[in-house]
């Protein structure tokens, strides 16, 4: 749908787009919702599009925009250009999931994410997912509990995401060594995550 929807403009944006691929552009975006606005003037209804973007480099990265214009493929643009100034850094456990359990809370947004085993996959809805697979996790288990609104979703996982911290971070806030966190009974834990 989102691919549909970018090729509905003229054909050298499309090619821009292509260049810019070329050129390096490691970040990947997903569309996460598209929605059709009006707004009522003297001689009838003016009808604009709605973008809402999500962008990751697949390796701990992700931001999201929120883009406005008269045609889809300019909204999409818009929107993107935004994400890509939002970015944020997230710490992951192994490269494929957090490191902890977190719950975010944006409005009537409320998400709760949770760190998972191995082989999990992704187990999120819509919006959620779309964060999660461009951030680049590959095991998590996430639950909206409030608003089902795209936008306040994708923020609730942001403000969520935003609060996780690695031991590494803790260990070097707390002015102690990795291996101090665990204690002696996770020696073993321990060295692996200051490996990481």
């Amino acid at each position: 749908m989102a691919r549909e929807a970018r090729e509905g403009g003229s054909g050298g944006r499309n090619r821009e787009r292509e260049r810019e691929r070329e050129a390096g552009d490691e970040f990947v975006d997903k569309l996460v919702t598209i929605n059709r606005v009006a707004k009522v003037v003297k001689g009838g209804r003016r009808f604009a599009f709605a973008a809402l973007v999500v962008v990751g480099d697949q390796k701990g990265r992700v931001g999201y925009g929120a883009g406005k214009a008269r045609e889809v493929p300019e909204a999409i643009r818009k929107a993107t250009e935004r994400a890509k100034k939002t970015m944020i850094r997230v710490p992951m456990k192994e490269g494929r999931t957090l490191h902890h359990d977190v719950r975010g809370i944006f409005g009537a947004g409320d998400v709760v994410i949770r760190s998972a085993p191995a082989g999990t996959g992704i187990i999120a809805g819509g919006p959620l997912r779309a964060v999660f697979e461009t951030l680049g996790i590959g095991d998590v288990v996430a639950k909206s509990l409030g608003s089902r609104n795209p936008h306040n979703m994708v923020k609730a996982t942001f403000a969520a995401l935003a609060n996780v911290t690695s031991p590494r971070q803790v260990a070097s806030r707390r002015g102690k060594k990795v291996a101090d966190l665990y204690g002696p009974a996770h020696k073993e834990a321990a060295v692996e995550v200051s490996d990481v």
